[in-house]
């Protein structure tokens, strides 16, 4: 059965472009499918249309079987007073005028039963329980604990909640009602690790249909059959999940342009040919005069193929200051509470040049607030961070907010590095803003913009240490994709929060995970973080105990991680090592003065040996791992 048909249809804003373009397809019922293309493609446009809020130029669209359909992103308007818990309970606001009736027609019955009454109560009940009415809080329970809505949070007023509160919670209500068609947009963009796995599981056991507009790579790959692609108003389609798309698309590309490329070669042996035919012709050969004209219409005939459109891409990097020494910075006995609420306490960390870090946990566990602490700009309730030498940091908040709103991005940038028009202007231009961009209002520009053009103004100072929170949020992927890029080639030290689980497994090679007060230190990457936290099992996370399995994997594995995923370029990679190394042998010529001090101490003795041993373990692996990458440079 077809959920949701669309044929021919266009939609404009203006008379000049339109942005959809003669799009047609059609989704069965129980598709997972995933809706792709740049900012500013048209796929909000398109589920605005699909929920009637917008009309449409031409074509037409039809939901299937009167179906009920909910989009994520709009958020309805409630009564004043309404709490979060009365959000989700509207879900059965069916079942709730059922259950009046019933309890009408009880104190009918109670007074002077009668029989009609009596098959109307019992019509009445049926309804009740079709509708759910049994199992309302068991409902409403079930997904508010997956979505990480606390009891506190639903006796808060719906009105006070941020945006992506309401998202959530917006979220939960169209869950809870069983809505038989969801359109989601970005529905990752506010929820924490936990959530979003939680989401992926509910989806693997949905019933109905499901489309979603999402930037988060793993999501859709768990979640999406099917792509659809928008892009320049039309759209494209991949039978498969996002990894399919990716090779998928890069191949239809390559082979676009290699069709085009033999089309070219062909026309331009066809040009040389006519010409040489005209000008025989010209001598008085009306035989060969014909056979120009006819090779010329062949030659429109052959040209069916339009010239492979190359992405727009970022052309910017990270101006780096070297780091002099191997501590960038120490935590020690850091607290935080906020009234009766302690987000962290007692916190002890040691962060080492070149490390690239993933500060993970629920939301409203403190990641952003302890990057604050981090950066000054709020302060501790208790212990100190101790910085290195010639550290140079730079912070990308999650609300990027700059000095003066009503400024357009050419004197933003103007004001923000003193250069000329010009100069400012061909900034701009390596960050995706051409034309009138320039002169666009910064309060006007769109999450994504905003952190592209923040990067614009910041990425000439030379840093060596990287604050990120949610870098990845309201990036398109070809953003995305550049920021990554940039990323590889930075060399310093990166500290960063994220729930965007394919940003995490590229870059973290330690990760730190905070709850319950506490950050938990596990020293290897994503998956050996998620390998080590199934393995260990609840109890021994809450130790923060990170089994073998933690530990950072070995140096083939490194090494085809490296190809796979493109992470540090391969000298600064093996610059990494070196400086590890050598911090292991300092550390190991300490352990063994202290052997030599305390040979006549038989408990302590035991002590020092068993760290040494764990350490030449360790300081091995290490060895193995430059010896196999500096191999791997020379071939």
């Amino acid at each position: 059965m077809i959920d949701i048909s669309v044929s021919g249809l266009v939609k404009s804003f203006d008379r000049e472009k339109n942005v959809l373009d003669g799009i047609s397809f059609q989704i069965q019922s129980g598709e997972r499918v995933g809706l792709l293309g740049p900012n500013g493609a048209g796929k909000t446009t398109l589920f605005k249309i699909l929920t009637g809020e917008y009309d449409y130029n031409a074509g037409e669209v039809v939901i299937g079987g009167k179906k009920r359909l909910g989009l994520i992103s709009q958020i309805p308007v409630y009564p004043e007073g309404f709490t979060v818990d009365d959000v989700l309970h509207s879900a059965f606001s069916e079942a709730y005028a059922v259950e009046r009736q019933m309890r009408a027609l009880e104190e009918r019955l109670a007074v002077s039963p009668d029989d009609a009454s009596t098959e109307a109560y019992g019509r009445l009940q049926t309804q009740f329980e079709t509708l759910g009415g049994y199992e309302i809080d068991l409902q409403v329970n079930k997904i508010a604990n997956g979505l990480s809505i606390s009891p506190q949070m639903r006796a808060r007023a719906f009105a006070s909640l941020s945006g992506g509160e309401k998202t959530r919670i917006n979220l939960a209500r169209l869950m809870i009602e069983n809505t038989e068609i969801l359109l989601l947009d970005e529905p990752t963009n506010h929820l924490d690790l936990h959530a979003i796995e939680w989401l992926e599981g509910y989806l693997a056991q949905y019933k109905g249909t499901a489309v979603i507009i999402s930037h988060d790579r793993y999501f859709l790959d768990h979640t999406v059959t099917r792509i659809i692609e928008i892009e320049n108003g039309k759209a494209e389609f991949y039978p498969g999940n996002y990894s399919f798309y990716v090779a998928e698309r890069q191949a239809r590309a390559q082979e676009r342009l290699r069709r085009y490329e033999k089309e070219q070669k062909e026309l331009h042996r066809l040009e040389e040919a006519a010409a040489r035919l005209r000008l025989w012709a010209f001598l008085g050969n009306d035989k060969i005069f014909k056979r120009a004209q006819s090779m010329e219409k062949r030659m429109d005939r052959l040209v069916s193929t339009d010239r492979p459109a190359s992405r727009k891409t970022l052309h910017a990097r990270f101006e780096e200051k070297e780091f002099a020494g191997d501590e960038v910075f120490s935590v020690k006995g850091l607290s935080k509470a906020y009234g009766e609420k302690t987000l962290f306490h007692g916190v002890e960390l040691l962060v080492r040049g070149g490390e690239r870090i993933a500060l993970i946990g629920d939301n409203g566990c403190g990641k952003t607030t302890f990057l604050r602490i981090l950066m000054g700009q709020e302060a501790a309730d208790s212990g100190r961070v101790k910085w290195g030498p010639s550290v140079r940091k730079l912070y990308l908040p999650q609300q990027v907010v700059f000095p003066d709103e009503n400024r357009t991005l050419l004197d933003t940038m103007l004001y923000a590095q003193n250069c000329s028009t010009q100069s400012a202007r061909n900034r701009l231009a390596a960050y995706l803003f051409f034309g009138d961009d320039v002169f666009k209002r910064v309060r006007d520009l769109s999450g994504g913009e905003r952190s592209r053009l923040w990067l614009c103004a910041n990425m000439q100072d030379e840093v060596n240490l990287l604050l990120l929170d949610e870098p990845t949020n309201h990036l398109d992927m070809d953003s995305k994709e550049w920021l990554e890029s940039a990323l590889d080639d930075f060399s310093g030290t990166l500290l960063f929060v994220s729930h965007d689980r394919y940003f995490i497994d590229r870059f973290a090679t330690r990760v730190l995970e905070l709850s319950d007060g506490e950050i938990r230190d596990w020293q290897g990457d994503f998956q050996s973080y998620l390998r080590a936290r199934e393995a260990s099992g609840p109890q021994s996370a809450a130790k923060g105990q990170a089994s073998a399995a933690s530990k950072p994997e070995t140096a083939s594995k490194q090494k085809k991680q490296k190809s796979a995923r493109g992470r540090v370029a391969p000298e600064k990679q093996l610059a990494a090592l070196e400086r590890e190394i050598a911090r292991l042998e300092a550390e190991k010529a300490r352990l063994e003065e202290e052997i030599a001090a305390a040979s006549f101490d038989y408990q302590k003795l035991e002590t020092l040996l068993q760290e040494k041993e764990t350490l030449e373990a360790e300081l091995g692996a290490q060895y193995a791992a430059w010896e196999a990458m500096a191999s791997a440079m020379e071939e």
